[in-house]
């Protein structure tokens, strides 16, 4: 993600200042003439790079695709408490007026489909489609979720006083998002980008999540929207997501088998799912005849 020439279709970088909220970097892969936007939007403890960069390649023969660290995550706008996911939704809709961005389509994994949510609720005018990945409308249905909701700000408050977890990296508690078929070499190079993220900055990022609800709202989306469902996520239940997915009016499903961590583990096999779904939500090229529609194995 690194790549700065436009000549050669590389990603661009944008280095931002927002009045009041800090600097953060944009990445910037410009698509064919015309395309629809998309803007990534990663999970907790992940950074763009690695939510992501397995699947910008496919992408980008299609859309301008914007990434982007969010608030605390490796080079985004420095952390502040508390962090939260309205800052973030409200951060990408001052990039997009910066970059004149008009109407863009937020891709979210995740957190980051929480932060989509957002979008669409507080800037429905930006927001041209939705695609929500292995998200839901809240995390806090299951007693586990329920108990986790209730320990994170003790253990944030905690941590807050103990000089050593400052200097932690997200890896101590993101290697739990990691499925089992992740091979040795991707697992290390996936923790190592994990210890770019703080490990308090991705507790505080948990507990924002844990707080977010948006069933009294979500009904009303008026926008095409597309969900994946990661049918083996240990993360996010593919109940809750089946249950996000019925509750957004005229949605379409995109269905793949994997977990949470599916971006790793089989990334040409997301992309091909996500590819099907940015398609089902935009007026873009469609993707070849082959990607996977409604499930993938």
């Amino acid at each position: 993600m690194d790549g700065v020439d436009p000549a050669t279709g590389a990603d661009r970088e944008h280095a931002i200042t927002l009045p009041g909220r800090g600097r953060t970097v944009v990445w910037d892969s410009p698509g064919p003439p015309g395309a629809p936007t998309l803007i990534l939007l990663h999970g907790v403890a992940l950074n763009a790079e690695l939510n992501w960069s397995g699947v910008i390649p496919a992408l980008r023969r299609h859309y301008r695709v914007l990434t982007l660290d969010l608030p605390g995550h490796g080079r985004g706008i420095a952390g502040s408490a508390p962090f939260r996911l309205e800052d973030c939704a409200d951060d990408i809709a001052a990039l997009a007026t910066d970059l004149g961005v008009a109407r863009l389509i937020p891709v979210g994994y995740s957190m980051g489909g929480l932060v989509a949510q957002l979008l669409w609720h507080r800037h429905p005018g930006l927001t041209a489609g939705l695609v929500l990945c292995s998200t839901a409308r809240d995390v806090s249905g299951s007693a586990w979720e329920r108990s986790t909701a209730l320990m994170l700000p003790g253990i944030v408050a905690v941590a807050a006083w103990i000089p050593v977890l400052h200097v932690l990296g997200a890896d101590v508690v993101g290697a739990q998002l990691l499925d089992g078929g992740t091979d040795p070499i991707t697992r290390r190079w996936a923790l190592a980008q994990m210890r770019r993220t703080r490990l308090l900055e991705a507790l505080t990022a948990a507990q924002a999540a844990c707080r977010f609800t948006s069933h009294e709202w979500i009904g009303s989306v008026d926008v095409p929207t597309a969900v994946v469902i990661t049918r083996c996520d240990r993360v996010v239940s593919p109940d809750r997501q089946r249950i996000l997915a019925d509750a957004v009016p005229g949605r379409v499903v995109h269905e793949i088998d994997g977990g949470h961590g599916v971006f790793l583990t089989a990334p040409d096999r997301f992309a091909s799912v996500l590819l099907r779904a940015c398609a089902s939500v935009s007026h873009a090229d469609r993707p070849p005849a082959d990607a996977a529609a409604r499930s993938a194995s």
